[in-house]
């Protein structure tokens, strides 16, 4: 019989993941905002996800509250212990979704909007990687609760991760737009991406390397069998990532390169999780031991298995009815 904490860590990981592929390039076009040189090149970066940005976001509302829900404990260590980035994070998210409302309403004020829009969107994408660095460097815990102190989230790590984020989600917004505009917008967003490209490759290969020493654990996961396996294995997948990004690219194909961006996510992800298993709080708080109890587990999952199939579906009709190019002269007003 299945474990219900190991099925709802597989939820839960999976709603993580899926907000960081689909919110991951939107706050990509906010990050590279500022680098569209008319008001109509603007307005076409802000209606290439004006009808999927803020479903996007769904799924964090879903890993959040689940991870309340179903790893009470974990909730309970991980946000004392990362209220800071956590709280930037959420302001920066309301004020890029006022912005994303408001620039459209006036003319005087727009470009303070812009910049909100912007700011917002690297606010938030730095800070999504400074809450991923602190938890791969270790949450202190004792007698079940956060022991550590309050500038603990914040080290040379933690900002590595921050601007690996920040450079990787830039990266899936400059494919996107690749994917979903033309002419001259897009030829500049193919220059860009080749040097995002590059610098996503160069920081998952340095956080890579640093990780294992953050804990012993990681260490010995990767570095002897079976895992000294996946230490092959997923540079190997990175380099087929990384083929597929600059040879469609090269090619000045629209949708490969998008897909390769996502990919190395995904295998980012994959890597993140085989250090952390079993925990769910390194170094030392275990899926088993944060769960709620089993009633509390199996009541909550039959909710999850009708609405996530459901997200999905809805998610996917919005990607399918707003597909293809953007054109310029139309859009959200």
């Amino acid at each position: 019989m299945f474990e219900l904490s190991f099925i709802w860590a597989g939820v839960i990981a999976f709603a993580v993941l899926t907000y960081v592929i689909l919110d991951g390039f939107d706050l990509g076009v906010g990050i590279l905002f500022r680098t569209a040189k008319t008001e109509r090149e603007r307005s076409t970066m802000m209606n290439s996800i004006a009808p999927i940005w803020d479903g996007n976001e769904t799924w964090l509302v879903l890993g959040g509250g689940g991870l309340f829900a179903v790893f009470p404990l974990a909730y309970a260590v991980i946000m004392p212990a990362l209220y800071m980035p956590i709280i930037l994070m959420l302001l920066a998210l309301i004020f890029r979704g006022v912005a994303f409302e408001y620039r459209w309403r006036t003319e005087r004020w727009k470009p303070v909007w812009d910049w909100a829009f912007f700011g917002g969107s690297v606010t938030a994408a730095f800070m999504q990687g400074i809450a991923l660095g602190a938890l791969v460097q270790g949450i202190e815990v004792t007698d079940r609760a956060y022991s550590g102190g309050w500038w603990d989230w914040l080290t040379g790590f933690s900002i590595l991760t921050g601007v690996a984020v920040v450079v990787g989600y830039a990266l899936l917004g400059a494919t996107w737009i690749i994917l979903k505009t033309e002419d001259k917008l897009q030829q500049r967003m193919q220059g860009f991406s080749v040097w995002l490209g590059i610098g996503t490759l160069a920081f998952i290969a340095l956080v890579s390397i640093l990780t294992p020493f953050q804990n012993p654990d990681y260490f010995q996961r990767w570095f002897n069998l079976p895992g000294s396996a996946l230490s092959i294995v997923m540079p190997l997948a990175v380099i087929s990532c990384a083929w597929a990004l600059f040879s469609g690219l090269k090619a000045g194909k629209d949708l490969q390169p998008f897909l390769a961006a996502l990919m190395l996510f995904v295998l980012c992800f994959i890597g993140i999780g085989i250090s952390f298993y079993p925990n769910i709080v390194p170094p030392s708080l275990t899926i088993v031991e944060a769960a709620a109890p089993d009633e509390s587990l199996l009541f909550a999952l039959v909710g999850t298995v009708v609405l996530v199939p459901i997200i999905l579906a809805y998610t996917a009709y919005a990607y399918w009815v707003f597909r293809g190019k953007i054109d310029p002269d139309e859009g959200y007003h």
